[in-house]
């Protein structure tokens, strides 16, 4: 059975791309800031 809900193949592949654009996203953001994820939310 092939489900899009759940830990198969496709739900797995979007997950690992959509982490990698938030991290690459969050890396520019710092860089262009200077200041940390944490402190740009208020929590550092």
């Amino acid at each position: 059975m092939d489900t899009k809900f759940g830990f198969s193949s496709f739900a797995e592949t979007w997950n690992g791309r959509l982490a990698m654009m938030g991290f690459i996203i969050g890396l520019g953001t710092e860089l262009l800031t200077g200041q940390g994820i944490l402190s740009q939310i208020g929590i550092g």
